[in-house]
């Protein structure tokens, strides 16, 4: 993928517009991008014109620039100054910013939730670069669902490269951290919505252009927490198993969803007389109950002491990109999804110069084995004149029930390795990587059967997982020398997620795992 530090910067060309006395003609424009098509040659571009109805607002399209222009998106009316020697000023291009927000929200699944309001950004740093972050955003979107074929597949491929650029990339952190988490959600599942069609449209014409980063990540390290957010459309992650083959309905539903996931790390600092201690300690692994979402949700507690002590808040879910009607009609419903089947965090310190030793606490645990004999003896006795008759049988039932995760904690080098793997309560096969046969696919009383409504499912109704504190190992150590304090150390995380699809209600063979990594820096001052 690209990565070059060049882009279109549409806010210096709005900043340098000349007022509209000394325009030539009702309208400005500047090109986006163009197709390689040799015989036609048309261009995206983004125009300026005059309202004829108000001489105080202007609004700006994004048009394919043919023989004869299509309009394929235009803004809000924005206010202009007619007395300032500048034709838009800070509020102007504020208001078309929201404009362009709002719009690229549009896009995504329409629900009946309401969003909080979207704040003004014209006071945070890098606002230029923010503000072309989103306007390259809703031209993206504008190319994938409403651009003339001929000029769609150039200017998609070329907007991604703008996208990958190094200052958006770090702007789109910005963005992000500045809407807010409800408002950044819909913002990710609007733009995933498009990546999944336009990957669902290069599969199927055997394209093998590169699509965006199907994987956005950042990380936040302020004021005691350390976050790390992430978002990948299941569609693009890798393809680790696949077994059989899925009819259209149930691809429909498989790939119309997006995998949302945050690791939350609160950390304290103490320090100890002659070193300094390190330690991550899992607390909990649980369900939030407090909210209700119809997603699929994993949630980690860790404490982590410097002395670090640490508690993590680690949500995995799997969020519907379309909504349930369509999902009914074109696909097989919503409950036919991926589930998380492992998790794997690790933690390293980057400079591990003052590093002296690590280790756990405690060795992982086996899962725990629950096993009822029951006896029975059954006797009849046939009445007389009959042959003589005695029946006696006997019998005896074994049940064992394993629990479905399994946690264990190990050091590699100074790395802290923390890992999750849900197991088959009848089997105990590892889900991810075990190919479950057509005939465990196809018994009524599997364990990922109706695994959101049952009665014995293994989730929660709103798809989570319980798990106990007291299950799990007690901590990762790390013993680090005290010329340590007064020093930012860096940690790297690096975490594995493998989602797994087994037949929920939908009969079908069909099974597959995909996984996705992501890699983030968090910092820490030892004070």
């Amino acid at each position: 993928m690209a990565n070059s530090c060049c882009y279109h910067d549409i806010y210096q060309w709005l900043q340098n517009l000349p007022v509209i006395a000394q325009w030539q003609s009702n309208s400005m424009s500047i090109c986006i991008c163009s197709s390689t098509t040799p015989s036609s040659h048309p261009s995206l571009n983004l125009s300026a014109a005059q309202n004829l109805q108000s001489s105080s607002t202007i609004s700006f399209s994004i048009v394919a620039d043919f023989s004869l222009p299509i309009f394929l998106w235009s803004s809000n009316p924005i206010k202009i100054n007619t007395k300032s020697s500048k034709l838009l000023e800070n509020d102007s291009i504020s208001s078309l910013l929201i404009n362009i927000i709002e719009e690229v929200l549009s896009y995504g699944s329409k629900t009946c939730t309401s969003l909080p309001k979207i704040p003004k950004l014209d006071s945070i740093s890098s606002f230029r670069d923010v503000f072309n972050l989103a306007f390259l955003t809703l031209t993206f979107l504008i190319c994938t669902y409403e651009a003339p074929e001929d000029l769609r597949l150039a200017c998609l491929n070329h907007l991604k490269n703008q996208l990958a650029n190094c200052q958006l990339r770090g702007a789109s952190r910005l963005l992000m951290k500045s809407l807010g988490s409800n408002i950044e959600e819909k913002w990710m599942r609007s733009i995933n919505l498009a990546i999944t069609n336009w990957i669902a449209e290069l599969k199927a014409t055997h394209e093998t252009l590169r699509t965006p980063s199907p994987l956005f990540s950042y990380a936040v390290s302020t004021l005691g927490l350390w976050k790390v957010q992430l978002y990948c459309p299941v569609i693009a992650m890798d393809t680790e198993s696949s077994r059989n083959s899925a009819d259209d309905r149930l691809l429909f539903s498989l790939k119309y969803h997006q995998l949302e996931g945050v690791i939350q790390l609160n950390h304290k600092v103490t320090v100890k007389e002659k070193w300094v201690d390190i330690m991550v300690n899992i607390d909990n692994l649980r369900y939030d109950e407090t909210i209700h979402f119809h997603k699929l949700r994993l949630i980690f507690y860790i404490d982590f002491e410097i002395n670090l002590k640490l508690r993590v808040l680690n949500r995995c879910d799997v969020i519907e990109l379309v909504n349930r009607t369509l999902m009914a009609e074109r696909g097989v419903g919503d409950e036919e999804k991926h589930f998380p089947s492992r998790i794997s965090l690790q933690l390293t310190p980057v400079l591990q110069t003052n590093i002296f030793s690590v280790s756990v606490s405690k060795s992982s645990d086996n899962p725990t084995r629950e096993i009822g004999i029951e006896k029975s003896i059954e006797t009849s006795f046939d009445p007389p004149n009959t042959y003589l008759g005695l029946k006696v049988s006997a019998g005896e039932t074994m049940t064992m029930s394993l629990k479905p995760w399994k946690f264990e904690e190990s050091v590699n080098g100074y790395s802290g390795m923390l890992n999750w793997f849900l197991h088959d309560s009848f089997d105990g096969r590892e889900v991810s990587s075990t190919k479950p046969s057509k005939m465990a696919l196809f018994n009524p009383k599997a364990w990922f059967k109706h695994r959101y409504s049952s009665a014995y499912r293994p989730f929660t109704r709103q798809g989570g997982v319980v798990f106990a504190g007291d299950e799990y190992g007690d901590s990762v150590h790390w013993k680090v020398d005290k010329s340590v304090i007064g020093m930012t150390m860096e940690w790297q995380i690096k975490g594995w997620i493998w989602l797994t699809y087994l037949p929920n209600k939908y009969r079908t063979f069909y099974n597959e795992t995909r996984r996705l990594e992501f890699k983030e820096i968090l910092s820490l001052t030892i004070a």
